[in-house]
């Protein structure tokens, strides 16, 4: 198998929006690790905060001025919560209120719009919450001047920062990305381009034990494991193995199975990982996984030859 090979199998399963096998003449095969941008939400390049968006939908109950754009929710919201502070005669209730971005996505039946809590620094941080649209137009109050003014400079200073740290590192330049990284997780300590990214950093200074303290910290991000982020996800696994933390890479492949487990590549970067630990049963067991949920993943076939002939 040629690298040519290779890429032309690592693009298609980019395409199908699954984790890249990770692929090689043998379970020996070196190759440097392709950098690429997340394409997950981030403001545009300009220095103009792009029009906060909301859907107008005629079926619902919800009173939305005509003249509102029929586009996707796209912005920052508030929600409001009444609590009681105090005890007794001191009781009283206030209004609490706190600020969500949001963006509707495509769903099955009616829309979903996922909200994600704004932090101190004001910029989206931690889990998403998915909330059919006519909740979320119940629940939610847009904040136009809010995001105008306070978010969406601190989320183009934060994609700004990410930009030059993943530049630095493409050119080498790891100690400026470093701190680039760094600067990031400043803004934001869940981010996980800045997560992935300082963690591949270390792993291409061979500093192993830094790599796997961020290893700690990656894998409890629900978010490391969604669609949008498969692309670095498949790189930071493949680069735990290739960095000898083998026990990390296994346990890494492990959390994602426990999220996907109808990906093929994922039971292909697993068996990698065995391989190289020395655990060719449990190697075999996850290439026959892979196999079959594609008989025809022609690495997985001859990689399952290859231990084959070895035990034969």
């Amino acid at each position: 198998m040629t690298p040519e090979d290779n890429l032309t199998l690592e693009e298609l399963a980019a395409q199908e929006g699954k984790v890249t096998p990770d692929n090689g003449d043998g379970p020996d095969a070196q190759s440097k690790p392709k950098s690429v941008l997340d394409e997950g939400l981030s403001p545009s390049s300009s220095d103009k905060a792009p029009p906060q968006k909301i859907v107008q939908d005629e079926t619902l109950p919800v009173d939305i001025p005509k003249d509102v754009a029929r586009e996707k929710i796209s912005g920052v919201f508030s929600s409001q919560t009444v609590a009681k502070v105090g005890t007794g005669t001191t009781t009283r209730r206030t209004i609490q209120k706190a600020y969500w971005f949001a963006e509707q996505i495509a769903g099955e039946g009616e829309p979903i719009v996922q909200v994600q809590p704004l932090n101190n620094n004001n910029v989206p941080s931690g889990p998403k919450e998915s909330v059919v649209l006519g909740d979320f137009l119940q629940r939610f109050n847009p904040e136009l001047e809010y995001y105008q003014q306070e978010v969406y400079p601190k989320m183009k200073e934060l994609d700004s920062t990410l930009k030059r740290a993943e530049e630095q590192r493409d050119q080498g330049a790891l100690y400026s990305a470093e701190f680039e990284y760094a600067a990031a997780l400043d803004f934001d300590e869940e981010n996980v381009r800045a997560n992935f990214g300082l963690g591949l950093t270390y792993m291409e200074r061979g500093e192993s034990a830094k790599a796997s303290d961020i290893f700690e910290r990656v894998v409890g991000l629900d978010a490391a494991f969604s669609p949008e982020h498969k692309h670095l996800f498949n790189e930071f696994g493949i680069n735990l193995r290739k960095s000898n933390l083998l026990d990390q890479a296994v346990d890494y492949y492990a959390r994602a199975l426990e999220i996907t487990t109808d990906d093929e590549n994922l039971y292909y970067n697993m068996a990698r990982a065995y391989f190289e630990r020395g655990d060719k049963e449990d190697c075999a067991k996850n290439l026959k996984k892979a196999l079959e949920l594609s008989p025809g993943f022609e690495e997985a076939q001859k990689f399952m030859e290859y231990i084959n002939k070895q035990e034969g």
